[in-house]
């Protein structure tokens, strides 16, 4: 990835822990390497095919100005979130604030918070097979379009499955959809949660009924495994309601462990059925 470098921009701005920094405000020095494609751009020669540095440089001052934290640490991460959601082409962002003369009571230069965050790429399966199943999958689309620091790139159809696991229910109405998202991926996992109680599910029994269901299936290329999440999803592989609409938006997507795609995979479990 290309980058484009801010380096030192100073800014009168009013942050820190004491009541007097909020008043009076201090010197802050922000550095920026913004992430994105130059290729266009410099075959061009077209500026709009690029991220215009200028205007980024009077957004961070202009936002710095505007608002007051008590944390460089919030200060930093906000503004990260603002440049990825409101700077077109800016795929990434890596963001140092210093604070000269913090007043620690001691001698130092300055402190400074620096951190990095960009877009990515998620697939989420949906699953209903409660009530008014596609208006159930619909709500879970619509709740990833309405989150802060989601889009939602594509969705499929959603098809009609047998249920899984435990046999003795409705048949189920299941899709995928491909989003982009700034969202870490606990963070993109809570903000699931938070859309199935929206639809009223119910986490009683493993496999069983629900209104809504939503899981992460992959995250760019990350292989995650704790207490709360597994990406890629433990179980994608041998899912055909899984697989099947997930090749309908992304059939070469590929399984970060077993290196193989979405239309692989499903093809295999086809002829694994077959036998």
């Amino acid at each position: 990835m290309d980058r484009i470098h801010i380096r030192n921009l100073e800014v009168f701005a009013k942050h820190g822990v004491f009541p007097e920094e909020n008043v009076l405000g201090q010197k802050f020095v922000i550095s920026a390497v913004l992430y994105t494609s130059t290729r266009e751009a410099g075959q061009k020669d077209d500026l709009t095919k690029s991220i215009h540095y200028g205007e980024v440089s009077h957004f961070i001052r202009r936002f710095l100005e505007e608002h007051t934290f008590l944390l460089l640490e919030t200060a930093v991460e906000r503004l990260a979130e603002e440049l990825l959601l409101k700077t077109e082409r800016l795929e990434g962002v890596r963001l140092e604030l210093k604070k000269p003369w913090a007043p620690i009571g001691l001698p130092l230069e300055d402190v400074s918070v620096e951190i990095e965050r960009s877009w990515h790429t998620a697939y989420i399966a949906l699953g209903s097979n409660m009530g008014d199943k596609k208006a159930y999958l619909d709500l879970g689309v619509e709740g990833l379009r309405q989150t802060k620091g989601c889009r939602v790139l594509a969705v499929s159809d959603y098809l009609a499955t047998e249920p899984y696991g435990v046999k003795e229910q409705d048949e189920f109405l299941n899709g995928a959809m491909k989003i982009r998202t700034i969202l870490p991926p606990h963070e993109l996992l809570d903000r699931l949660h938070e859309i199935e109680q929206e639809a009223g599910r119910e986490r009683i029994v493993r496999w069983g009924p629900r209104t809504l269901d939503l899981d992460i299936l992959l995250y760019d290329d990350l292989i995650l495994d704790d207490e709360e999440l597994h990406i890629p999803h433990i179980e994608m592989y041998k899912r055909d309601f899984v697989l099947e609409p997930l090749c309908q938006i992304a059939p070469y997507v590929r399984h970060p462990v077993y290196n193989r795609t979405a239309l692989e995979l499903l093809e295999a479990l086809k002829s694994k059925a077959q036998q």
